[in-house]
């Protein structure tokens, strides 16, 4: 199995943007943290910024 390394790092946010980002998350059923990690993760992904996966083979 392979195991995901996460680094972990402190964010400023204004607190009327935190409350957004918390009521946006408990639309969506998320956790604040889960609900960040989906907003950056689709930013990235539109700018074309994530690294491509690699598909592994079973061995």
């Amino acid at each position: 199995m392979v195991e995901k390394s996460t680094k972990s790092f402190i964010l400023r946010v204004d607190a009327d943007t935190m409350n957004a980002i918390e009521a946006w998350a408990a639309d969506e059923f998320r956790s604040t943290n889960g609900q960040l990690q989906w907003i950056i993760t689709e930013a990235l992904r539109k700018a074309k910024r994530l690294p491509r996966k690699t598909s592994q083979k079973n061995e």
